[in-house]
């Protein structure tokens, strides 16, 4: 019967509700606040040079890639990818996610702690999310325990990523909007709009935090059940 109903999934649903939300609140905030002018005078790409420039990040290059709020800093190679909603714009809500971005670039000079263990930790939790499912499942089958456990290790380790995300995602944003206000003297009505874009996009981190939490109590009652 389990395979046809499985109770633990009604523990989901709470974090599915609050993805959907934060989806559709960080869409709706950033369409509205795009619509809006800002008058500091720069587009994202200028902002992001002159911000980078004044922090003495010289060898931080920018890069425009296609889609919207497909905005990233790679400390790879120490790129900031601005898409092409932000590249061009003067929107306020362009220039608020490209300072975020840039916020990333700063804890990245800075060797903010949890950036680093982020960091260094994302390449094994993205091998775990990928395999955890797969020997979770396999154990439950065969009935080898040891397995499902390994499952649930692994699902742990990207738990684990997507908490540390959440001081490495809002200290970007206090960073950008410490930068907008007293850096370039935004006015209060623009970093208005500018909290209101950076709190939605926070919120899809907690809700992704918040699904990966529950998922992995999920798999720990199902693996007690069995």
């Amino acid at each position: 019967m389990y395979w046809y109903y499985d109770p633990t999934f009604l523990l989901l649903i709470p974090a599915l509700l609050l993805s959907l939300w934060a989806s559709i609140t960080v869409q709706t905030r950033f369409a509205r606040y795009s619509q809006l002018k800002s008058r500091i005078g720069m587009t994202g790409a200028q902002l992001a040079r002159f911000i980078l420039d004044s922090a003495g990040l010289y060898n931080v290059r920018i890069e425009s890639v296609p889609g919207t709020l497909t905005d990233h800093y790679d400390p790879r190679t120490k790129v900031v990818r601005l898409s092409s909603s932000t590249y061009s714009s003067d929107s306020i809500a362009a220039l608020g996610v490209v300072a975020h971005e840039i916020g990333h670039a700063i804890q990245d000079a800075k060797r903010y702690v949890p950036l680093v263990v982020r960091n260094t930790i994302a390449p094994v939790a993205q091998f775990s999310s990928n395999l955890a499912w797969v020997f979770f499942i396999i154990g439950l089958i065969t009935g080898a325990f040891g397995l499902a456990q390994f499952g649930i290790l692994l699902f742990s380790i990207a738990v684990l990523f997507t908490i540390i995300t959440l001081p490495v995602e809002f200290d970007a944003s206090r960073r950008a909007l410490q930068i907008l206000e007293k850096n370039l003297l935004m006015p209060t009505d623009e970093l208005k709009g500018v909290k209101a874009v950076l709190s939605a996009a926070a919120m899809t981190y907690v809700a992704a935090m918040l699904t990966a939490v529950l998922q992995l109590i999920r798999m720990i009652l199902i693996a007690r059940r069995d």
